[in-house]
């Protein structure tokens, strides 16, 4: 039977969050771009981004030349859809524990989020070696500055589901600060471990802690 042009919803959701050309509406079109994309993500892994071309993404994927350019036309492409599909995958776990806050009370929101997203960096590979290179887009960091607002965001819900913060403009901003610092630390904790500087994070919940509680209701 000939693959239908109607999207049947969990692997669209994968897809449809990805910067490419066009958007695969088949479903053998977008098991397509997830092959390419997981060819593209252990070419970077274990070569790094210079190996990300069109050729070499295809030969290591099984797919054609001819077929990768309808999506990703060029290594500038590769990057951003691979970038996109790990500021989602985060955007993601923030909001699923966003939904976990409304019906858990934590004793350490710090050291539960911390922890979470230490452990997602550990398990993402691909994102080191993409944000500690130096092949990130204009575009790329541009949805890097907007990503930081979303997760600054569910960090705010977060807190305000746990009332531990209030629901105004002021510890928004806060919220904001926090994440900023948070993610260069946490960046820097796993710069050159990839386990992550254990007594780096450890500084980086003290200050996180100190700093919302000024916050506090």
């Amino acid at each position: 039977m000939p693959a239908t042009d109607e999207p049947d919803g969990s692997d669209m959701v994968q897809v449809t969050a990805l910067r490419l050309r066009r958007m695969p509406r088949q479903a053998r079109a977008r098991e397509k771009v997830a092959r390419v994309l997981e060819a593209a993500e252990r070419l970077l892994v274990a070569e790094g981004a210079d190996v990300l071309t069109t050729t070499r993404v295809a030969a290591e994927s099984g797919v054609s030349v001819g077929a990768l350019y309808q999506y990703l036309p060029d290594r500038e492409a590769i990057v951003e859809a691979l970038a996109d599909m790990y500021l989602t995958r985060l955007e993601a776990a923030m909001e699923a524990f966003v939904e976990l806050a409304r019906t858990e009370t934590w004793s350490d929101p710090v050291t539960v989020l911390v922890d979470a997203f230490a452990d997602i960096y550990r398990s993402e590979p691909g994102f080191r070696a993409l944000w500690f290179g130096r092949h990130l887009t204009e575009w790329t960091r541009q949805a890097d500055s907007k990503h930081k607002r979303v997760m600054a965001a569910g960090l705010h819900r977060i807190l305000v589901a746990q009332r531990l913060l209030p629901d105004d403009r002021e510890a928004a901003t806060a919220c904001y600060t926090a994440f900023l610092a948070a993610d260069a630390v946490t960046q820097d904790a796993f710069r050159t471990d990839a386990a992550g500087d254990a007594e780096l994070l450890g500084h980086l919940k003290s200050m996180l802690r100190a700093y919302l509680g000024h916050w506090t209701r």
